[in-house]
């Protein structure tokens, strides 16, 4: 078996390289620019295969522009010619969407035709349907359909070809909205439902959760997670006896605007939007009216409208949200796949409920795709040529932050123990085309950190700014930790000792240069004193007090300290602590935009408004204080990994718990909303 594919650097082709390189033999020949040869070879090694082999072309060129030497060579050997690379954009112009969709097609099946191919498998889209009012199955295609856009258009027509001008057997694939990787959340680009993220992060940073806001009924829309589309073309396209068919890859069940804008809302934790009144309750009477008088179709064309577009790009075109995006946001048909649904039937291949990974692809996009931090003068100005040492890098806020930092045009250099994923984080920012330097280091051993501050100031042109992020945090009750003194070692060696140690290691650079800002990821716990955490608690309250004292010592030489008190984070470290999985938390790149406004702003001090408030109490009302977190204390108890259960017991224990475990649980959400972001 032997494949062609053309847009195999695209979104969808490389996942579906991948799905081809686990499930099927023979060589995979993919469609490259010369230009793109070296992206090519860094996904290759991805694949970890010699299977995929590239053959350089160009798909606005006749015959895809590829030697006619080697269509000779391969002539009758390639069984399917997958064709990805078109246009899957709905801001792009029409002299775009008509070369890339319309003439590259057209070239692709001139080149199918002269391998001899055994199917020539085009990806097509839903918005071949165009604006089509009804159910739109897979058997339907001429229907006499307004195309109200150049993609649209371009993707009806580029369809049409295959069906009317394809010399070989052909199949299409009509996916919905592709979002990304249900598993990784990983994605290309901002697309699709992506254009609103910019609107819902300033939702979320400047309103409270719990506020409801108005909506409308937007209609539905129809999302598919990338690894679906991948998954179901590898097996749709070899399901024999299919030639001739379109297979729909989309949502079986619809999905209303409102409630997808929802989802995303929660995940981010920004507030929802309510709609007055249900579409339950106003259809019957909508669907007396004549279709164009209908209230969803009125609005559609207001916003289509030359005005309403021109405004829309002045508001929310500044937010990164394009006016065609909003334009097109729900769709008119409602799309059947029942043939696909079959065909797949048996497989495990299904499309997941949009719940189970919502969270996954916010928090990608917040980590990797939102570019505010980019996009801020002040920002850029403070970091734009600065080294920016970050431990803790690995993972967690130290991987975000150096992504951010890499942003705004700074040099992240990143320090961990690991140093094969302080290579892929190098790799992610050098793909972007910024600069990072890997420096591995056990933060625990305080000789390994005088020789990492040799290196640093022996490889690098300045030290300007260090982020002691690196921790340990242990959650453990006093009575249980008798035994237990190494864990008070251990939090103090990393996160006091080994943080001041680098920072001593730096002074005399920092001192010749006279500048540096040093920012110590410190917690909220230093202000509020949570019952549990007296060895995390104990070593960050340590490192507070040491800057404090250090900053007047060198502050007359540039040299100042930021000490941000961070409620609790949804990052590994508190993995093991399974009772925050229901927690409100802030995410790792919540906390790095917080780190950020430390690096860009210098203040001594960033705090919560909770953290600052549990400060308080505790100078003006210290035996109440005392009383409440008590009341935590009998409330949240120790784990069955404090407690140094096995697994075995740990069953044990929950059954002996059962009859009081709800209502625990309820005590423990009810103060983990009260008190958001602080570790119980």
């Amino acid at each position: 078996m032997a494949y062609f594919v053309t847009g195999a650097t695209g979104f969808i082709g490389r996942f579906l390289i991948t799905e081809l390189v686990e499930n099927r033999e023979g060589p995979i020949h993919v469609l490259c620019r010369e230009s793109s040869l070296g992206r090519l070879e860094a996904l290759a090694r991805q694949w970890r295969s010699d299977r995929v082999r590239p053959v350089v072309g160009d798909l606005s060129q006749p015959g895809l522009g590829v030697d006619p030497a080697w269509v000779a060579e391969h002539a009758g050997t390639i069984d399917h010619f997958f064709h990805l690379a078109a246009i899957y954009d709905i801001t792009a112009d029409d002299a775009t969407n008509d070369a890339m969709n319309i003439d590259g097609t057209r070239h692709a099946l001139a080149l199918a035709d002269s391998l001899r191919a055994g199917c020539f498998h085009q990806v097509s889209s839903v918005a071949a349907a165009g604006d089509y009012h009804g159910r739109f199955d897979e058997s339907m295609f001429e229907e006499g359909q307004p195309l109200p856009s150049p993609y649209h258009r371009t993707k009806y027509e580029s369809e049409k070809i295959v069906r009317d001008e394809a010399t070989v057997p052909w199949r299409v694939y009509r996916p919905a909205i592709v979002v990304g990787h249900s598993e990784t959340g990983a994605m290309d680009k901002v697309d699709g439902p992506y254009y609103l993220f910019p609107l819902i992060k300033r939702l979320r940073d400047h309103l409270p959760s719990w506020l409801p806001l108005v909506g409308v009924d937007l209609g539905d829309t129809n999302m598919v997670p990338v690894d679906y589309v991948a998954k179901a073309m590898d097996h749709l396209a070899h399901l024999p006896d299919r030639d001739g068919e379109a297979f729909h890859l989309v949502n079986p069940e619809p999905q209303p605007v409102v409630e997808m804008l929802n989802a995303f809302c929660a995940a981010a934790g920004a507030p929802r939007f309510a709609t007055p009144v249900d579409r339950k309750v106003t259809s019957r009477p909508v669907s007396l009216l004549p279709r164009p008088l209908r209230p969803l179709n009125v609005l559609t064309s207001v916003v289509r409208s030359a005005p309403a577009q021109l405004l829309l790009d002045q508001t929310l075109g500044r937010l990164g949200m394009p006016a065609e995006a909003l334009a097109h946001s729900s769709f008119a048909p409602v799309f059947e796949s029942r043939t696909t649904e079959k065909a797949l039937a048996g497989s495990g291949i299904s499309v997941p409920p949009l719940e189970t990974y919502v969270r996954t692809l916010w928090s990608y996009w917040e980590e990797h795709l939102d570019d505010s931090v980019g996009r801020d003068p002040k920002a850029r100005a403070a970091l734009k040529g600065k080294t920016v040492v970050i431990t803790g890098a690995s993972s967690g806020i130290g991987k975000v932050v150096a992504l951010k930092v890499a942003q705004a045009g700074g040099i992240p250099v990143l320090v961990a123990r690991g140093k094969e994923k302080l290579e892929e984080t190098r790799a992610v920012i050098e793909a972007r085309g910024g600069q990072a330097h890997v420096f591995p280091c056990d933060l625990s051993d305080l000789e390994a950190i005088d020789r990492l501050c040799e290196q640093l100031v022996a490889d690098l042109p300045s030290v300007d700014y260090v982020i002691n992020n690196a921790g340990r945090s242990i959650r453990r009750s006093l009575k249980l930790s008798q035994d237990r003194f190494h864990d008070f070692e251990r939090t103090m060696q990393l996160n006091y000792f080994g943080a001041i140690r680098l920072v001593m290691g730096l002074m005399p650079q920092l001192h010749a240069q006279r500048s540096g800002h040093i920012v110590n990821i410190s917690s909220i716990g230093v202000q509020t004193n949570p019952p549990r955490f007296s060895a995390y608690v104990a070593s960050k309250a340590a490192l507070d007090a040491w800057s404090n004292v250090v900053s007047s010592e060198v502050v007359g030489h540039g040299i100042t300290f930021t000490n941000v008190h961070m409620p609790l984070v949804r990052t590994p470290m508190i993995a093991p602590t399974k009772i925050y999985d229901k927690f409100p938390t802030i995410s790792p790149a919540q906390a790095a935009d917080i780190v950020v406004r430390a690096l860009v702003e210098k203040p001594h001090e960033i705090n919560t408004a909770l953290g600052t408030a549990g400060e308080l109490a505790h100078t003006i009302a210290p035996r109440t204080a005392f009383r409440v977190l008590n009341l935590a204390y009998q409330v949240f108890p120790d784990s069955a990994a404090a407690k140094g259960r096995k697994p075995a017991s740990q069953a044990a224990a929950a059954a002996e718990e059962a009859p009081t475990a709800n209502h625990r649980e309820t005590e423990q959400m009810l103060l983990a909303q009260l008190f958001r972001g602080v570790h119980w």
